[in-house]
């Protein structure tokens, strides 16, 4: 089990990491803007020119995350710094079997479920994350298409 200060230490780190102007780009395209309702969808928009940003920011997750499950954070200490996870999960959790099954990568963001997952409600609070986060890109697009009067 890591001392509170390794663990307070490595997150200061995984933080700096995603301050970084290209994680910061794909994390915010991610948040916002990737938005799949059907695994075709996500297939689709992960197959093309946003591959890089979905590796990017699924890739960064799993990896900090397998820093938890390997004992070198602890879960609580992540998750009160790192609640972003979450939401990031929320958008691939409803297709992870079928991401996994096309990339021929049974392994794919493994760390990154194991820890969301094993939180407490974690799938009610994934669906809250899947709601919020369809509404605000909704919400977004019509703004988009309704000019200010």
């Amino acid at each position: 089990m890591p001392t509170p200060f390794e663990s307070a230490t490595l997150n200061i780190k995984l933080y700096d990491l995603r301050r970084e102007a290209v994680m910061r780009e794909a994390r915010t395209w991610f948040v916002r803007e990737f938005n799949p309702t059907t695994a075709d969808e996500l297939i689709s928009i992960i197959t093309g020119p946003k591959n890089a940003f979905f590796r990017m920011v699924l890739g960064y997750w799993d990896m900090a995350a397998s820093m938890v499950t390997h004992g070198a954070i602890d879960a609580d200490t992540f998750f009160a710094a790192h609640g972003e996870v979450m939401a990031a999960f929320s958008k691939v959790q409803p297709y992870i079997e079928q991401i996994r099954a096309r990339n021929v990568s049974p392994d794919f963001c493994r760390h990154l479920e194991q820890i969301v997952m094993a939180r407490p409600n974690a799938e009610a609070i994934l669906a809250k994350f899947r709601a919020m986060l369809l509404a605000s890109a909704r919400q977004r697009a019509a703004a988009a298409v309704t000019p200010n009067t």
